[in-house]
């Protein structure tokens, strides 16, 4: 199979959403159509990927958003991460000989972050009530939607994990999963929906959703509480940012992994690609030496803000970026960089939405890995995620497992703003893909004058394992005279075509165009969705 085909840029002036599935993106555009704004837009997207989508994506899981507010030119941040729960800690594993998690353990599911980060976002950002918001995805669970194919395969690879829990049928057909085209429904998602429109936060961290997470997890060895559940909250911390040749791009600060993106970018900031072809031997090696040295820091540093130090103003100054850069052998690959000293003495979907009036929206929402750990509440019709296997087990670990912490998160949005006006929401999903897909997306659209499709379309690296020291694959479009080169280089290389090219990621970009107001949106070929506008 190949992905990639030629798609043209989407245009638009009175508002744009981009997301993953066709779907969800005309789920958000109906949002904006009846005077909603980005922020409502992006939760509506957020909910209809949970019906559509939900091998990726979930209210189970966890969210993060960057708003742009274009009254203020102010950029705003939210948290929408759940914690580990009270009783869980290393010790209470190591007492039960338990000494590394596995990655679909009933111990990896932390409380699930995103339905209050719904929530939140309408009441912070939005202009709508939630009931008005959530309408269209309690429509497609309801009614049914035609499943698509990148999904559907996904979903039929992710059996296992809904037979890792008692209730899997609630998200299979007969016990297979849905077929490419095929109508599949799901009321008990449209239920929980429903109540959690009714009731707000506590529609699902109380009553009878909260009920029966902490029922199936206990049945499965859990400690989660109700407790757990009622006690979670989102958090806003305002975004961090770096300026990179002209453009400021702005992350969510730590637990998320952000900052890698910044921190590369100023590694890069003093790089000249001018007359160097994109995807060459030079450009890639480049690019992919900065993230090499970035994940030997974030890797590290990158934990719970609120329950340990985290140096974040000193990793993104450009003093250290200076440092680091020392580190960048323009003709050898440094693998296994270690960690500085920045102080003296870590399967998802991305989305956007923009609206006529340039209001923006970046959100990402996930379950981690596929559905999560597959488990599913009884009656509630969505899987719970697997977030910390994020956690470090060493206790010498600044993102060491602990109570009530939250793990090394690696979904990131991200959104770029120029001389204070917006620019684009964009985001690349999945894993440790993500700060490097955000980096090759700007260098792509800055260096390369690309504009959003161009820049998603282009073929990408990626360290598999966000690692110093990582492989690094490549798309079949680089081709295997770039491909020898690097690896002649020392860079341990891995060539990738067909169904492999989803570790690439799957991004989304809506550039608006600040003297006329035009919204240019792109959408990645490695996934099923689109851009839409109006």
């Amino acid at each position: 199979m190949k992905f990639n085909s030629r798609r043209s840029p989407v245009y638009g002036t009175h508002g744009m959403v981009a997301s993953s599935q066709p779907l969800a993106s005309m789920a958000g555009l109906r949002i904006l159509q009846q005077g909603g704004n980005a922020a409502d837009a992006a939760v509506a997207v957020a909910a209809a990927l949970n019906v559509t989508e939900p091998t990726s994506t979930g209210i189970g899981g966890d969210c993060f958003c960057i708003f742009y507010d274009a009254k203020s030119g102010r950029v705003r941040g939210l948290n929408g991460s759940g914690r580990a729960p009270a009783g869980l800690s290393i010790e209470y594993l190591t007492d039960r000989g338990i000494t590394s998690l596995n990655r679909f353990s009933v111990h990896t599911v932390t409380v699930p972050g995103a339905a209050a980060g719904w929530v939140d976002t309408i009441d912070r950002f939005g202009t709508m009530p939630a009931a008005s918001v959530l309408a269209p995805a309690v429509e497609l669970a309801e009614k049914g939607f035609p499943v698509s194919p990148i999904t559907a395969r996904a979903w039929d690879r992710g059996i296992p994990q809904l037979r890792n829990g008692p209730h899997g049928d609630e998200l299979l057909i007969g016990g297979r999963a849905p077929r490419a085209g095929e109508i599949m429904r799901n009321p008990n998602l449209a239920r929980t929906f429903r109540e959690l429109a009714e009731h707000g936060k506590a529609g699902y961290y109380e009553g009878r959703v909260a009920e029966e997470i902490v029922k199936v997890l206990g049945d499965m060895g859990g400690t989660m509480t109700l407790g757990d559940l009622k006690a979670h909250r989102t958090t806003f911390p305002d975004p961090v940012s770096t300026n990179y040749k002209g453009l400021d791009v702005w992350e969510i600060p730590p637990n998320g992994q952000g900052i890698t993106a910044l921190m590369a970018l100023n590694i890069l900031e003093e790089f000249n690609f001018t007359g160097v072809p994109h995807a060459s031997a030079k450009h890639l090696h480049t690019l992919i030496e900065a993230t090499r040295i970035a994940f030997a820091d974030t890797r590290w540093y990158v934990a719970d803000p609120d329950v340990v130090h985290v140096p974040i103003k000193e990793l993104i100054s450009k003093e250290y970026a200076a440092e680091r850069r020392k580190l960048l052998n323009p003709e050898r690959a440094t693998v296994d960089v270690q960690r500085g000293s920045p102080v003296a003495g870590s399967d998802t979907v991305y989305f956007c939405a923009v609206d006529g009036e340039g209001n923006a929206c970046s959100f990402i929402n996930s379950n981690y890995a596929g559905f999560g750990t597959g488990i599913i509440p009884r009656g509630c019709g969505f899987t719970l995620q697997n977030r910390g296997s994020g956690f470090s087990l060493d206790p010498e670990h600044p993102n060491r497992l602990e109570p009530r912490k939250r793990p090394y998160h690696t979904i990131i949005p991200g959104m770029a703003t120029l001389d204070g006006g917006l620019y684009a929401p964009f985001g690349v999903m999945g894993g440790f893909m993500q700060p490097q897909g955000h980096v090759q997306v700007i260098v792509n659209m800055v260096d390369y004058g690309m504009g959003p499709q161009e820049a998603l379309d282009a073929p990408r690296y990626c360290i598999t394992d966000g690692t110093s020291g990582g492989k690094v694959s490549l798309e079949d479009e680089v081709g295997v005279q770039v491909m020898s080169q690097l690896a002649s280089m020392g860079h341990d290389v891995v060539p990738c075509s067909g169904w492999a090219r989803g570790a690439f990621g799957r991004g989304q970009i809506i550039r608006r165009n600040p003297d006329t107001g035009v919204l240019t949106g792109g959408s990645d070929p490695r996934a099923d969705g689109c851009a839409v506008g109006w």
